[in-house]
Formats: C-alpha cells, sequence, structure tokens
C-alpha cells in the first residue's frame, strides 16, 4: 500500500464510504488492476505520480481485481486496466488501457481542479510531451517578464534550434554572459548547434553504411556516420565510431574525431557513464 495521503486500496468493505461517499467532496479515481497485467504495471505509476502532482484535487483507489472479485464484478470491469472517475457518487468518465500521461490529464481536468503548476515546469512537461509551440509560448512570456532569466534565455534557445531556427538559437547562445557561456547546459547547447549545422551536409545513412561495409576504414564515412549518431541521440554508437576514427587515422581533418569527442563529452557532462568509459579510451589512444 503506498505511502501517500492521496493513495489508498479500496476493498469491498470500504468502497461505499471511502469512493462513493468520499466523492461528494473530492473526487475519487478507481484504478482496477492485476499483478499478472502488464498494462496496469505501466498505468499504475503514471496514476500515482498525478495523485502526488494534483496535490488531493482527486483522490486515487487502487482496487486489487483479483483479491477483490465481488467488487470488480458489480463495477462492470470487463478488461484490465479500467479506470473510473467518480464524483459526487456517480461515474462521470474513465478509460481502458494504458493511456498517457498527457490524456490522463484531459480526462481528469474535465471534472478535476488541478493545483497551479509552475510555469517553468508546465513548459518542460509539455515539450517533454511533445508541445513545443506550447513551450516556446510559455517560456517567451517568461522571457518577456524576466528579461534577465538565463535558465530560460537557453531553454527558448534550445526551442528555437529543435525548431530548426539556428540562427536565433545562436544569437541568444552569443548574447550570453562569458560566464554563462561555460556553464554545462550552455556548453551543451554550443555543441548541438554545431552538430545540427553539420547535419545539413551529411550524406544518407545507409549510404554511409554501405561504404563502410566495403571500406571499414573509411575516414569520411566514420566521421559523417557519427554526426548522424549524435543528432539521434545515440551518443554511445557516436563515440565509438569516433574512437575508431582515431585508431584509422588520428590526423583526420585537423583532428576532428578528438575535437568532436569533447564537444560530445561536454554536451552530456562529465555524469554520463558513456563519458567516462569514451574518455578513457580517449586518454589511452592520446597517450
Amino acid at each position: 500500500m503506498s505511502n501517500s495521503p492521496y493513495i489508498f486500496d479500496a476493498t469491498m468493505e470500504n468502497f461505499q464510504q471511502k469512493v462513493m461517499e468520499a466523492s461528494a467532496s473530492t473526487p475519487v479515481l478507481v484504478d482496477v488492476w492485476a499483478e499478472w497485467c502488464a498494462p496496469c504495471k505501466q498505468l499504475m505509476p503514471l496514476l500515482e505520480k498525478l495523485a502526488e502532482d494534483y496535490q488531493g484535487a482527486f483522490m486515487l483507489a487502487k482496487v486489487n481485481a483479483d483479491e477483490q472479485e465481488q467488487l470488480t464484478s458489480s463495477l462492470g470491469v470487463r478488461s484490465l486496466p479500467t479506470v473510473i472517475l467518480v464524483k459526487n457518487g456517480q461515474a462521470v468518465d474513465g478509460f481502458n488501457g494504458a493511456l498517457p500521461e498527457n490524456e490522463i490529464r484531459k480526462v481528469l481536468d474535465k471534472h478535476v481542479e488541478a493545483p497551479k503548476e509552475d510555469p517553468y515546469d508546465k513548459a518542460h512537461r509539455i515539450w517533454e510531451e511533445g508541445d513545443v509551440e506550447g513551450a516556446l509560448a510559455i517560456l517567451s512570456q517568461m522571457n518577456q517578464e524576466d528579461p534577465e532569466n538565463l535558465k530560460v534565455l537557453i531553454d527558448l534557445a534550445q526551442l528555437k534550434a529543435e525548431m530548426g531556427d539556428l540562427e536565433t538559437a545562436e544569437q541568444v547562445l552569443e548574447s550570453l554572459p562569458p560566464e554563462e557561456k561555460m556553464q554545462h547546459q550552455a556548453k551543451q547547447l554550443a555543441a548541438r548547434l554545431k552538430f545540427l549545422r553539420q547535419s545539413a551536409e551529411l550524406p544518407p545513412i545507409k549510404d554511409l553504411e554501405m561504404a563502410l561495409e566495403q571500406d571499414p576504414k573509411d575516414p569520411n564515412a566514420l566521421h559523417q556516420l557519427a554526426l548522424h549518431h549524435v543528432l539521434q541521440e545515440n551518443n554511445a554508437e557516436a563515440m565509438d565510431l569516433l574512437i575508431r576514427l582515431m585508431q584509422v587515422d588520428s590526423k583526420y581533418k585537423d583532428e576532428v574525431a578528438k575535437t568532436t569527442l569533447i564537444e560530445l563529452f561536454d554536451k552530456l557532462g562529465n555524469n554520463n557513464p558513456d563519458v567516462r568509459t569514451y574518455r578513457r579510451k580517449l586518454y589511452t589512444l592520446m597517450h
């Protein structure tokens, strides 16, 4: 059972009081689940997270279908997971199956008054959900209200880069004070912008893979395929190709393999396990 004050296990014995009667003052989201149900295990952490995020605006009642067969049957459940939103003693909404977080929020927000979300946190949440335009609107408003907030400014530049406006992103980066340009997030953005600029001239991945099949030591193909992997966030694959390039020709294009590896290390940060692994490999090659 969860230690959260917003989550409880519902049973046949407590359902009337803790769900039906309690829903007169606070909506209750009923999650009918089972241990053997894979989608249930996928959904439950999301529901628990939302219960915490909404800070008591609704309660989450978990019904174990195997242990509460009578209750499950009385709720008319035919598949798992089944989620029912109860308000004022009535089932007012619900869904079957494992929905993504943004879709569950849409169901909740029709019936539940969500707590006010910090604009910066909201921008990042919807950015992660794929709503780049929505995140841009929030961060732009925050930038207008507080132009000195460098964290927001760098986020705006990253968004612009994602949207293909590399020129604006580079202008923002150039406008930062020198000490801010040395911060991890700014260095990370600078590296990504450089990779994005280079990507416009890259041949297709399949062509590069074919070139390496014919000649595994083709330095140009090794370099360009590494850049493709960087842009796809396949960082370990990119670093492996760059190490291979150094082994083939460490002086290729003014030591571009070493330079690109160092830029990747900056982009990912020292706590990244791949960075630690490939930094050691680079050190070994150089000494």
